[in-house]
Parts: structure tokens; sequence; C-alpha cells
């Protein structure tokens, strides 16, 4: 099977895909598609890509990667599928639509085609993100081999049973967006205590980078390292006080659980 790599939209989460990849493999050996053409053009030619139609990414591409909203996915396999049943080589379908299952995305094509399902997150653009994925029975081990060497610099890649995926996603491809609002949170606060804002959010952003490293190369649990910031009777006990008064844990927890929700609705 060929390893050019077809990306069929390029908006925020496509285009972290595409910085990601593009670190991993040959720019010259992948291909983008947008509903405006301009923006894959534009990004394209920031990152040394070629551009093309859709049609001719769903032509030449080993792995086609389908980067549209669930509700629009029907649409784009209603325009590929023709394409697709063309081909005689080998290809593979990669899709990242919130709550569409693989043999959901095999029906809407009306082949029996081999699917990666992937679910990822925005920092894979700075090679900080996490890559969920599963595969159908007809791809081909190399094929997922490759797949993953060519996505390498994306950060960490985790195979998940796909009955799992959407729950991943609602805390890995969600989470990004609690952070920032956390993040933003803090460098508010700083703010509010005299920090200049560009130094509030510095060190925030820090602080974050720097904690979830400590939580996973450590392998401690978060509570037991929050608990050893936690002197007796000082500021850090007083903040955490604070946020219990304010029902953070449980507001966290809801998010999680609401996105999971709106994701499985989205598949339907």
């Amino acid at each position: 099977m060929n390893n050019t790599f077809g990306f069929i939209g390029t908006g925020n989460m496509g285009g972290a895909l595409v910085k990601a990849a593009a670190k991993g493999m040959n720019p010259e050996n992948i291909l983008l598609a947008n509903r405006t053409a301009k923006k894959a053009e534009e990004l394209a030619e920031q990152l040394g890509c070629g551009a093309a139609t859709v049609e001719a990414v769903a032509e030449k591409s080993g792995y086609i990667f389908l980067g549209v909203k669930p509700q629009m996915m029907q649409g784009l396999m209603d325009t590929i599928a023709p394409v697709l049943a063309k081909r005689t080589d080998e290809f593979v379908l990669v899709s990242m639509a919130a709550g569409l299952t693989m043999a959901d995305i095999a029906a809407m094509t009306g082949g029996d085609y081999p699917v990666i399902r992937i679910m990822p997150n925005t920092p894979v653009a700075v090679g900080s993100g996490l890559i969920l994925d599963d595969a159908s029975a007809s791809v081909k081990p190399e094929v997922l081999e490759q797949f993953c060497e060519n996505m390498r610099f994306a950060g960490r890649l985790d195979r998940l049973s796909e009955n799992l995926i959407d729950a991943g996603s609602a805390v890995a491809g969600c989470g990004p967006a609690f952070t920032c609002m956390f993040l933003e949170a803090l460098a508010d606060g700083g703010v509010a205590c005299g920090l200049p804002r560009d130094k509030a959010l510095a060190y925030g952003a820090q602080m974050l980078l720097g904690t979830a490293a400590l939580v996973l190369e450590s392998g401690k649990h978060p509570g037991e390292l929050k608990d050893a910031v936690c002197s007796p009777g000082g500021a850090t006990i007083a903040g955490v006080r604070a946020l219990e008064q304010g029902a953070f844990r449980a507001a966290a927890m809801d998010a999680v659980q609401a996105a999971y929700k709106r994701t499985k609705e989205l598949g339907k």
C-alpha cells in the first residue's frame, strides 16, 4: 500500500494532525483538501505538502483521513464512494468523527473497506498530544504499524477498544478546552493578585505542563502529588479548600460526562 496521507478537512483538528504527520514523513507524500480550497492551499504551502481536490485525495492516498463533522460524513461519502469503488489498489479510511463507529463509516461508503478509527486532540500539533486508535479486522498489522510510525511526532498513541473511544475522547479530546478554561481562570486569579497577564499565563501554562509530566513520569496518583504540595495550615491547602467549596471536582466530572453524552448523540 502506498504511504501517502490524504487529509479531507483541514480545520482545527485536521490541521493539527497534518502538522504532526509532516514531522514524521516526507511532506511531499501528504495531500490536503478542504471545502474552502484556499485553506488547504495555505497550509500545504506552509508545510510543503500538496493541495488537491477531495476526489483526488480519495483516488491517490493510501491513508484517507476523513476530517469532517459527523453530520457531514454521509455527504462526503456520497462524493468519494464512486472514486473508492474504482480503486484496485489497497487503501484505508481513517475516521476521527465523534460518535461514528468503524461499521458506520464502512456502511456509508457502500463497500467493505478497512477503517482505522482515531480520536486525537489538538496538542498533537506541537508533539504533545494523544491519539486513541482502533482498527477494523481488515486492516493489516503492517498498515497500522506504518500509520503509527508516520504519526509518532504527534505525541502518545494508545490502542483503545472502540467501545471505549468515545469515553476516552471525552477526557483527552474535549479536555484541552476544559484545561484552557482552567488556565485562563488561573491567570485571571494571578492578575487579581497583581501579576501582569502575560506572566500569569506563562506561569500557569508551565505549571500545567510540568505537573502533567510529573504525573506521567512518576506514576504517582494525582491525589498523592496534591498532598505533597499541601503543607499544614499553608497557602495551597487554603486554595484547595476554596476549590472544594466551588465543587471544582464535581464540575470537572460533569463536564466529561456531558461531553460523552453529546458524543453519543452525534453518532445517531
